[in-house]
């Protein structure tokens, strides 16, 4: 087993309370860092994990785990643990992982699920769409597409999103949330495979070549990725297309360090808005 092996992989470091007294990691927890690289390799798939296996009718059960090891990890090891489903049967799934340190194979294993009904817990057939998903994304297929429109066309899908993350999570009032600049702005969604909303933001013209992007919103178990970068760089791209030459955006103060690695820069002093820490930014639109 190698690295090239993987097109999926989960990276963390090992912590002191994962130590035992032969000051190594206990072997218990290297299945621990399998089932985290698992529930990572679900978020590649841009799944929100609960609200599609409701979507599709089932859950996922563990029938067997197995490991081998051959080698040691020591506190403070940066390990990276390789994921991949290599079958799907009929209601099985087998999933094999590699947890290297380097490119060293510490520690392979097994992890075989069966897709069940949850109310009864026996076994279902694996949905198509989701089959096809994931023999996609082994085979190297993207996991989202990407719809750019008016607030008539994607209203459906991304006003529950926004529900989601502004109103219910942050407590932003539905009065503050709804405008008349929906119906005005440019949109953009991202969808999983499972045509469900995953992240969205939309477009305003704040002043004679100077655009407004906001309302971004990435479903929360999905957060860390590239969804969000996704909604930015369409909105940006829309812009430009009709010939603004600068953005400017109000970020919360929590997602500053994602908008400054996509060279925004932040302008005057944190301010508030429905409660939540801002601060202005902008970017100049190259042509």
């Amino acid at each position: 087993m190698k690295t090239q092996d993987f097109r999926f992989f989960h990276r963390l470091r090992v912590r002191w309370a994962e130590v035992d007294m032969q000051k190594i990691v206990f072997n218990g927890h290297y299945l621990m860092y399998l089932d985290t690289a698992v529930a990572d390799y679900w978020r590649a798939l841009a799944l929100p994990y609960e609200q599609a296996m409701h979507l599709l009718g089932g859950d996922m059960y563990v029938k067997k785990a197995t490991l081998e090891y051959h080698a040691s990890a020591r506190y403070d090891d940066q390990l990276a643990i390789g994921m991949k489903c290599a079958r799907i049967g009929n209601s099985s799934m087998q999933f094999v992982g590699g947890i290297f340190c380097a490119d060293k194979l510490l520690v392979s294993g097994e992890l075989l699920y069966v897709f069940a009904d949850p109310a009864t817990q026996t076994s279902k057939p694996v949905p198509q769409p989701l089959r096809d998903l994931m023999l996609g994304f082994e085979a190297g297929q993207g996991t989202t597409r990407l719809q750019v429109g008016s607030w008539q066309d994607l209203r459906e899908a991304a006003a529950p999103l926004r529900t989601e993350v502004f109103v219910q999570e942050q407590g932003v009032p539905q009065e503050i949330e709804w405008d008349e600049a929906d119906h005005t702005a440019v949109h953009a969604v991202v969808f999983n495979h499972l045509n469900q909303a995953v992240a969205t933001g939309r477009l305003l013209q704040h002043a004679p070549g100077v655009a407004r992007i906001g309302r971004m919103a990435v479903s929360r178990v999905l957060r860390g990725g590239s969804l969000g970068r996704q909604v930015l760089l369409a909105l940006m791209q829309a812009a430009a297309e009709r010939g603004d030459t600068q953005v400017v955006l109000h970020a919360q103060c929590s997602a500053q360090g994602f908008y400054e690695r996509l060279g925004y820069a932040p302008h005057g002093e944190v301010f508030h808005e429905a409660g939540i820490a801002h601060i202005e930014m902008v970017k100049k639109l190259v042509k």
